[in-house]
């Protein structure tokens, strides 16, 4: 399905298709294809910035496994649970089929939130650093797949005459009065910059591990309260839009956890210099240790053998050379003392 989009007050007009490509009879969708873009910039970031928060990366991708499978059975229950209508209740089967849309992202927040942080702590990473990580992937992961919203022209707010107002044929069938605020546009925008502002903070004044993700709830939670105020597709509770109560509960979270953690000083990676310099911490790979679900894998035996002899005080053995038998060593020694 193709859209005729224009920018009035901006003068531009284009055609959107909502198919990328095609394989057989199978689409193959923009939103897909851009969620997937923003997921893996998300891991990109987080396989260069692990080392610096000193999260063990393998460990880490299974906690993103497990985060990303509770975030996407989480975003849809959540969309069924609260979406008007009896369509599931009638015919419950319609769950299964995510393919035709219907997903909810605070839902997916909570999932990824939940089942990723279990897992974490289950493979023994320090979790609060791993959430200060997660909410930055969490940030560019929304400020890219909101694109997504764009192709399939969805997510727009109500009428408005400011110069960057949106037109389609699907708004025009929910606002028949005129452009409408590109909400889509106004969240990727927050997002990145939200992105960016976390991403120095974290390097640099970040003073305790969750302090990052405790600063993502204030600020996605406040963009997303006044971007949802403009929504003309939100879900309902009565009269109250879902997301804007939980996105006022995660700012009013947010603003009680930076009280109550004020004294805090605690990291296990980058941060605050002087914080960092107190606690004698250094950038440095994570301890090698069994890291992986799939079982307790030992280390490397090669470090392994270094570290045992380190330990021991005696050289590593050269693999290269031969060694000779205990047995053949000490009958030599006795025939030798037998010929004297």
């Amino acid at each position: 399905m193709s859209h005729l989009v224009e920018f009035p007050g901006l003068g531009l007009r284009f055609t959107v298709n909502e198919v990328a490509f095609s394989i057989g009879n199978y689409d193959i969708r923009w939103y897909g294809v851009i969620i997937a873009v923003g997921f893996f910039l998300a891991m990109v970031y987080a396989w260069r910035s692990a080392k610096k928060m000193s999260i063990d990366m393998d460990r880490l991708i299974d906690a993103v496994l497990a985060g990303t499978v509770g975030g996407i059975v989480c975003a849809r229950l959540y969309y069924v649970i609260f979406y008007p209508g009896d369509k599931y209740w009638n015919d419950p089967i319609q769950i299964l089929f995510i393919h035709d849309g219907g997903i909810a992202i605070y839902g997916g927040f909570i999932g990824a939130m939940v089942f990723g942080g279990l897992v974490a702590k289950w493979r023994k990473l320090p979790v609060p650093a791993v959430l200060d990580l997660a909410s930055l992937g969490f940030l560019i992961g929304q400020g890219v797949g909101r694109w997504g919203n764009f192709v399939n022209q969805e997510c727009f707010g109500a009428a408005t005459t400011l110069p960057w107002g949106m037109l389609s044929d699907n708004t025009r069938a929910v606002v028949p009065e005129g452009p409408v605020h590109p909400c889509f546009l106004y969240e990727s925008i927050l997002c990145l910059l939200g992105f960016v502002l976390l991403h120095f903070f974290t390097r640099k004044l970040r003073r305790y591990d969750g302090q990052t993700f405790i600063l993502y709830l204030i600020w996605y939670g406040a963009v997303r309260f006044f971007i949802e105020g403009t929504r003309t597709d939100s879900l309902m509770l009565g009269s109250f839009k879902i997301s804007q109560l939980v996105a006022a509960a995660g700012v009013v979270a947010g603003v009680g956890l930076l009280l109550v953690f004020r004294h805090r000083k605690s990291l296990s990676g980058c941060g605050s210099a002087a914080i960092v310099e107190a606690m004698g911490l250094e950038e440095g790979e994570p301890q090698l240790e069994a890291s992986t679900i799939f079982g307790g894998l030992p280390p490397y035996e090669e470090d392994a053998d270094q570290e045992a002899s380190a330990t021991s005080g005696e050289a590593p053995a050269d693999e290269d050379e031969p060694q000779q038998p205990k047995e053949s060593a000490e009958a030599g020694d006795e025939t030798q003392k037998e010929a004297e």
